[in-house]
């Protein structure tokens, strides 16, 4: 609606002076009053005068300063929100109640009540400190370095419920304390605590000393390995070293093209989940601390890398500092100095392993809790460990590595145009969502509307001349024009019939053309949209998200705003000095020669201009997505940025990004005042030249004269904002080239084939899975990360598919997924993938993958997006994964979701995708690591809800830990690529030399007897079935 409105306003400056001369001497000479060429002059000087000013600079002042006032106002707001308090290095860092707590978004939904209270103690605030790494702590006060007093806290502050209650922890200086928890019950908000994200709502946190910190969800920036491992810090090669070693990321940074300076994609984009862990805790190690807070570090890496970390790096490199870790994995809590267990939001028990465990053994009781339910072999390797099964030894590197064989060690640096803006671009625009015959129309409009206006500004000149001898009074009857019979009245409805005609093309015209721009932005930004989202995986490997989001917000803001002003004036401009030309000429044929003398010189300064300005826009374009995408990784990491004190780093980076964009706008606005300076001196010269024209003639009328002065002063104005408009419209096209470039990107259905055939209806109705020769790569140019597999699923199998780090296991989901070129086939009950559409196709399978995404919205729309299912259906599921204590509590479903799903733990949202597997029932599961970042009893629970609910199904599990899947049918045991291994797991395990019993060697004595024994057991069970 703004958009017709401003093209109605912009619509003004045809007619609006007209106009107004039509009414001012409609009322003279119904005073019986007589005009005059003086008369008229001066009214057309005036009006012309007004005219840009009242219809063109005043209402784009008025929306200017309204747009003014509410960006003021947006950032007014902003900087008198609250703010986290964080006191200088050198003081105590205390944050006490009065700090009030930031304004976030979340959500109540019951956790998983694996912890029950029975006969634990309630910690209080403890007088003693545990055991000690190696030496005897002194006194308390010198000793407690973080202390909760009965703190609370909560993300949003008109909540009824607190995130976390009536904590009350001590944690001493030199002691490793480990929290552990079900899903949802507040270790990491624990951790948000310590580090003054989320302050108190009341009580207080007090921490002596330097945090550093490792996050969840591991952080990285675009830039090498190393950058991201030192984030500001000084290089220190003996250290440095040290903590790659540590981390175990020595191996890996051997097999990076470029080592340690090899260039990492946009939140690790091209790094595996365990490298970027790794990285993410090295940042953190490398950072010279007090405290090392560690959020769950050991979950995206396997046994003996998780093994490897804890005992090297937390337990010897970080002997003499205090660490905090959150850690699923039960195996490493009885090396703990304390042990505090979360529940419900709060500190259940807390203290030594030996004492917890003296009581009764509650502690692994209420680990059991929610695993009863489970066959006994599950129940022993849940209660065991979360243990895995792949080796930090890589016999092959990983298909990630495909990623950095193509990449340089700079970033991808965006594509750019040169030279002006093809003629096909603006045939896409203008045709993207109408007709030739629409445009047509418009067109005629245009010339009509000028026509009228032009037509005005004649009759009012012969009109003047004909009042200059006009004898008598001057009344309506008086005969004017005796050679065609017109009187003063016909004058005045020929010129208010000419007036009324240009006022209604005028607002017809402006009104058609805009609408045909907004259809032609609205169309562009569909089909960009799209285009994005049907673009190949690889698309977003290379092309960081500010580049996208570019495209899509200013680029699109150009397109909807700017453009179509820029073009309306342009056009209009562009007849109305035609017309003007061809009124000066018919009046004063001699004023040809400076009118085309202008008109060249005009056309070369032009020329000159765009060429520059042009390039320049365009360079403004791409020096703009660096700074969204700064903008976008700064925020997704602040948490990480505070705790290390890098907020100065970031913005340094920040203003480098924005000052080369800045440069370029500046020198867009410098060009632009230097071509408008060039143009008013021209214009200048023009006029002086028109007017001694006039002087040199004597028979001159008045009223031509008058004519000519005042349409060459408003040539010169049109001349010259002409010049600056058409200018601009070319450069505002550069956004439509750089929109119409991502409608063209290819895609995936393009790249695998066009589906010809439709599959029976219901299908898959088994869920059968057959192989045939399959390959898949990343690239075409790429080499192959999947080499001729070849391997049939019956329907209903359990599948687990194993295998050393980068053999290949995600790139199975890849392929039945058709998410990367593949050479071979894959049937589904008999059908071809390649031969079905992409949608259909995925919408008959269903994944719960290994970082579970939610979308921003409500709950019903994560579990049902396109309203398929009944509320019971959702209910249901949503218990069954127990999300949810009431059954019958539809308003869960209305429940808001943040943005990726942020206001909910890792493992609330790993559960979301399990009851969103569960609803749509599908006869093909994927499973990617879906249990590696979650506690063991949600990891039971995962592993029950399958055996439940799909057990129709067929299930493909890609596995992190070997207790999962030793019990499926089959094992797909992949190595390099390559298929080495595929039966039962007890048939395999009975070959010595096979590689699956390598790997099940290599998870230690008392896990490789309990594994031998599950897959003996089920394949004496499935033998006798």
């Amino acid at each position: 609606m703004t958009s017709y409105i401003r093209g109605v306003i912009m619509s003004f400056i045809m007619f609006i002076s007209r106009f107004s001369i039509f009414i001012t001497v409609l009322l003279y000479v119904t005073n019986v009053n007589r005009i005059t060429v003086e008369n008229v002059f001066f009214l057309t000087c005036y009006y012309n005068i007004m005219k840009q000013t009242m219809t063109l600079f005043f209402p784009q002042a008025v929306g200017q300063v309204a747009e003014m006032m509410v960006a003021i106002q947006r950032i007014n707001d902003f900087l008198l929100s609250e703010e986290c308090y964080f006191p200088p290095k050198d003081k105590v860092d205390t944050t006490k109640a009065e700090v009030k707590p930031k304004k976030r978004v979340t959500i109540s939904i019951e956790p998983i009540k694996t912890l029950r209270k029975r006969s634990l103690k309630k910690p209080q605030p403890s007088t003693s400190s545990g055991k000690e790494k190696d030496k005897a702590p002194g006194s308390q006060k010198e000793d407690v370095i973080i202390k909760f007093e009965d703190a609370n806290s909560r993300w949003i502050k008109s909540s009824d419920m607190d995130d976390v209650t009536n904590i009350n922890l001590m944690v001493y200086s030199g002691s490793l304390t480990i929290i552990i928890g079900a899903v949802g019950s507040g270790k990491s908000t624990l951790l948000h605590m310590m580090l003054n994200e989320l302050p108190c709502s009341s009580g207080s946190v007090t921490i002596n000393g330097t945090v550093s910190y490792a996050s969840q969800n591991p952080w990285l920036f675009v830039g090498s390995v190393r950058q991201n491992i030192l984030f500001g810090q000084p290089f220190v090669k003996v250290r440095y070293m040290e903590v790659c070693k540590v981390c175990a990321l020595e191996r890996d940074i051997s097999l990076f093209p470029h080592g340690d300076k090899t260039i990492v994609g946009e939140r690790g984009v091209s790094l595996s989940g365990g490298q970027r862990a790794r990285i993410n805790l090295a940042r953190a190690i490398y950072k010279e601390a007090d405290i090392y807070l560690l959020d769950d570090p050991l979950s995206a890496v396997d046994t003996q890398v998780a093994r490897h970390i804890f005992e090297s790096c937390i337990k010897r490199y970080l002997e003499n500092k205090t660490v905090v870790l959150v850690t699923h994995q039960l195996q490493f809590i009885k090396q703990a100095n304390r042990i505090v267990i979360m529940d419900n939001r709060e500190v259940l028990a807390e203290g030594e392993f030996d004492e917890l465990n003296d009581q009764e053994l509650e502690l692994i009781q209420m680990m059991q809790e929610k695993t009863r339910e489970v066959k006994e072999e599950d129940l022993m390797s849940s209660v065991q460990s979360t243990v895995s099964f792949l080796s930090s030894k890589r016999s092959h590197w990983s298909h990630w590595s495909l990623m950095f064989d193509s990449a340089d060690q700079k970033p991808d640096v965006e594509f750019q145009t040169t030279g002006r803006v093809h003629g096909s671009i603006y045939k896409q625009y203008f045709l993207a969502d109408v007709t030739c015959l629409y445009f047509f129309f418009v067109a005629c409009l245009f010339l009509l509307a000028q026509f009228f206006a032009s037509a005005s500004d004649y009759w009012i000149s012969k009109w003047s001349n004909a009042e200059d001898h006009l004898t008598g009074d001057a009344t309506m009857d008086n005969l004017l024009w005796s050679e065609y019979g017109l009187r003063r009245r016909d004058f005045v409805t020929i010129f208010g019939v000419i007036t009324v005609l240009t006022v209604a093309v005028a607002l017809i015209r402006a009104f058609l053309f805009f609408s045909l721009c907004m259809r032609s932005s609205i169309r562009l930004h569909d089909k960009m949209f799209e285009c994005i989202s049907l673009s190949p995986m690889s698309f977003f490997h290379v092309n960081p998200s500010g580049r996208i989001l570019n495209r899509l917000s200013k680029d699109m803001g150009a397109v909807d705003e700017l453009l179509p002003q820029a073009m309306l004036d342009s056009f209009q401009i562009l007849l109305n000095l035609i017309g003007v030309i061809f009124i000066i000429i018919v009046t004063e044929v001699t004023l040809l020669i400076p009118i085309a003398t202008a008109l060249i010189i005009f056309y070369i300064f032009r020329l000159i201009y765009v060429r520059t300005t042009g390039a320049i826009k365009r360079l403004e374009g791409i020096t703009r997505s660096p700074v969204f995408s700064h903008v976008n990784a700064t925020i997704r990491g602040l948490p990480t940025i505070r705790s290390f004190g890098a907020e100065s780093l970031l913005a340094e980076e920040f203003d480098r990004h924005q000052d080369l964009h800045s440069a370029a706008w500046y020198l867009f606005i410098t060009c632009s005042r230097a071509f408008g300076f060039f143009l008013d001196i021209i214009c200048l010269l023009f006029i002086i030249c028109v007017t001694f024209s006039c002087l040199m003639k004597s028979d001159i009328e008045g009223s031509v004269v008058g004519l000519l002065i005042t349409q060459s002063i408003s040539l010169t104005g049109i001349f010259q904002w002409g010049m600056r408009q058409s200018a601009e419209m070319e450069n505002q096209m550069t956004s439509v080239e750089r929109v119409v470039e991502y409608t063209n990107l290819p895609k995936e259905s393009t790249l695998m084939g066009s589906p010809s055939l439709e599959p029976p209806e219901g299908w898959p109705r088994e869920g059968a899975i057959d192989f045939n020769n399959l390959s898949l790569k990343y690239n075409l140019d790429g080499p192959y990360v999947l080499q001729n597999l070849q391997f049939n699923v019956a329907p209903r199998e359990k599948i687990g598919v194993v295998g050393r780090t980068g053999a290949g296991k995600s790139s199975i989901i890849q392929a039945l997924f058709r998410l990367a070129y593949i050479d071979g086939q894959i049937l589904i009950d008999g059908v071809d993938i390649s031969t079905i559409k992409l949608n259909l196709l995925r919408q008959k399978i269903s994944i719960i993958p290994q970082e579970p995404m939610l979308f921003s919205g409500t709950l019903r729309k994560n579990l049902d997006p396109f309203d398929e299912f009944t509320d019971e259906v959702l209910l249901t599921a949503l218990h069954d994964v127990e999300l949810l204590a009431d059954e019958d509590d539809r308003e869960a479903l209305n429940k808001q979701v943040s943005d990726c799903g942020s206001n909910f733990s890792v493992g609330e949202r790993q559960l979301v995708c399990l009851a969103r597997a569960i609803v749509n029932n599908d006869k093909i599961l994927l499973l990617d690591e879906a249990t590696a970042n979650v506690d063991a009893q949600t990891d039971a629970l995962i592993q029950t809800a399958i055996r439940e609910h799909f057990d129709t199904c067929t299930v493909l599990t890609v596995a992190h830990r070997l207790h999962t899947v030793i019990d499926s049918d089959k094992i797909l045991v992949l190595d390099a690529g390559r298929l080495v291994e595929f039966d039962h797991p007890h048939l395999l395990l009975q070959n010595r030399k096979g590689y699956f019993r390598k790997m099940v060697s290599e998870t230690g004595p008392a896990m490789t007897q309990l594994l031998h024994k599950l897959a003996a057991e089920n394949y004496q069970s499935r033998t006798e079935k």
